[in-house]
């Protein structure tokens, strides 16, 4: 019987340790999913602008939007967001695949188009940046 408890405790102990383990690796994607989230949130609600403010500030100085860009975005509307797969890379950058339908507003045609998106953090600001610019609705 102690054999048994004994085994039971130590395998419990295992766990808790596997656990701490697993929270204390990588970086913190709590706050990943809130950006995730933050980010799926300001496209499919068309907040361009607050979409763009989660793009890595070293991406937007080395691309930066102009007005004429941000009015295009206002030419169509997100219809679906989707989620189709994620993927930590071995750098620790993590990818989404996204699928996006969006809805042109003049014509009221509809489309489907894939995004990846690549999510990096930041140490220095400890904080998650998309590392690439806004999706292009507009390439032909």
């Amino acid at each position: 019987m102690t054999v048994r408890i004994r085994a039971a405790w130590l395998a419990l102990c295992l766990c808790m340790l596997a656990l701490a383990g697993c929270a204390s690796s990588g970086h913190d994607t709590n706050q990943l999913d809130r950006n995730q989230y933050a980010y799926s949130a300001a496209i499919r609600w068309g907040d361009f602008e607050g979409a763009w403010m989660l793009v890595d500030p070293k991406y937007r100085d080395e691309h930066p939007m102009s007005d004429l860009e941000l009015e295009r975005y206002k030419q169509i509307q997100v219809a679906g967001y989707r989620d189709i797969a994620t993927q930590t890379l071995p750098d620790g950058d993590v990818v989404r695949e996204i699928q996006i339908e969006v809805v042109n507003r003049h014509t009221l045609t509809q489309r489907q188009t894939r995004y990846t998106e690549r999510w990096h953090y930041d140490p220095t600001s400890k904080t998650w940046w998309l590392a690439v610019g806004l999706p292009d609705f507009f390439e032909e």
